[in-house]
């Protein structure tokens, strides 16, 4: 079953890039504390993650934050060092923390895992965003397949 508004975040590790190498973060510390925004995407260099979602969360960071946002994490099941890669060739900067579910394990203990097989990227994050406060979620913007807006950052502007 998918998470749903009130329900805390489940503990899971992800995985970040740090000057010193690939280190792990607990969603409880990540998440816990603060009101968070986390987008998740398909795939790291996939298009419309690549030209759409991850651009305007670049885009309007500042406002994010203006409005009450503490943090700011790019979800994707892919590998830590591909993550880190994409961040440097889209140029996030500090605005936006990159986290890799390398194994899909929180996309599935957040139920919103989706079956890419027919595509060759086997099992992966479904497009979404959740708005977080200290641990819980107050909205879950979950897209349909093949189908960006209530992910976007304009949509989670709007919701906040």
């Amino acid at each position: 079953m998918a998470i749903s508004s009130g329900d805390q975040i489940p503990d899971s590790t992800l995985t970040v890039m740090t000057p010193e190498g690939p280190a792990p973060v607990g969603t409880g510390d990540l998440f816990g504390s603060g009101r968070s925004v986390l987008f998740a995407v398909p795939g790291a260099f996939t298009p419309t993650c690549s030209a759409q979602h991850l651009p305007g969360f670049v885009e309007h960071a500042d406002e994010l934050k203006a409005k009450g946002v503490d943090r700011i994490v790019c979800m994707a099941v892919n590998d830590v060092f591909v993550m880190d890669a994409w961040s440097k060739h889209s140029n996030v900067g500090d605005q936006i923390m990159m986290a890799a579910d390398g194994n899909g394990d929180f996309s599935e203990a957040l139920g919103l895992t989706m079956d890419a097989a027919a595509f060759g990227m086997g099992k992966r994050s479904q497009r979404f965003a959740l708005i977080i406060n200290n641990g819980q979620v107050e909205t879950v913007l979950v897209e349909a397949p093949g189908e960006f807006r209530v992910s976007s950052a304009e949509f989670v502007l709007d919701k906040l």
